[in-house]
């Protein structure tokens, strides 16, 4: 239920080859089945910051990783991302420095993490961030019959969903794939 779809795999691949980014961020990684497409797409020399809270689940995935020969381009980090994130901020080389972010991670975080994220892609790049449809929860009436968790997180959504379409610095792109996913390209 909580790794990336394969469609959603293989969009994040075609983009990033479209955008060729080559410096990247990853918020999330679970098993690395998105990672693995984004090592993928990315040229030789390309470099993937990956962190998440459990990297038991990313041992999980790491022998696939391995065995596609792209292991090399992963620097994946344990724990939470917030605090990484704000000593990467404090020093000014790393502004504007990522192609590409795709935040797959805790939900009732995504507002903490754009008002990070987005010093840290370049005018230009992309900021991916995944499920913003939410099990279709985003558009269904307030008393839907939802899952416990899924009821719980919408309202975070919701919140990142109306925070990125008032934000002057980005444009958007909202899509079905997957449980949905929304694209900011940092303009400003």
């Amino acid at each position: 239920i909580m790794t990336t779809s394969a469609d959603e795999g293989q969009f994040l691949n075609m983009l990033l080859k479209l955008i060729n980014a080559k410096n990247t961020m990853e918020i999330g990684v679970y098993t690395g089945y998105s990672l693995l497409a984004t090592a993928l797409a990315i040229p030789e020399d390309g470099k993937i910051l990956a962190m998440d809270i459990n990297k038991e689940n990313y041992e999980l995935g790491l022998p696939v990783i391995e065995k596609a020969g792209v292991a090399h381009k992963i620097d994946f980090r344990e724990g939470p991302a917030l605090p990484v994130l704000d000593q990467m901020i404090e020093d000014e080389k790393n502004h504007g420095s990522f192609d590409f972010i795709f935040v797959d991670a805790d939900k009732d975080n995504y507002i903490n993490y754009h008002k990070r994220l987005i010093d840290l892609v370049k005018v230009g790049g992309l900021i991916g961030y995944d499920n913003t449809l939410w099990n279709g929860s985003v558009v269904a009436p307030p008393d839907a019959p939802l899952r416990k968790y899924v009821r719980y997180y919408r309202d975070f959504v919701l919140e990142l969903n109306k925070a990125l379409a008032a934000d002057p610095r980005i444009e958007i792109c909202m899509l079905p794939v997957g449980y949905g996913i929304t694209l900011c390209r940092r303009i400003k």
